[in-house]
């Protein structure tokens, strides 16, 4: 192998936040609630209550930084 192989740790951080928002948004839907609703409801106050605590969707939300979340989604929107 001559080729360096570039590891990129942003890439998976963004990978993770998408993956933990779907996980989080599936939990949510499951358990009857409108997602975007509930999302919008902790982004916007910081309150983890939104957030079910039904198959650990809250302690999933709250393993990543809120700021980081709203990073990820803006710049998927800008896109």
């Amino acid at each position: 192998m001559e080729n360096t192989t570039l590891f990129d740790v942003l890439v998976l951080e963004r990978a993770n936040v998408k993956n933990v928002i779907k996980e989080v948004s599936n939990i949510l839907e499951e358990r009857g609630y409108n997602p975007v609703n509930q999302l919008v409801g902790y982004f916007m106050s910081g309150d983890p209550g939104y957030i079910s605590s039904y198959k650990n969707a809250r302690d999933k939300i709250l393993s990543i930084d809120r700021a980081e979340i709203l990073a990820y989604i803006v710049e998927e929107y800008l896109k």
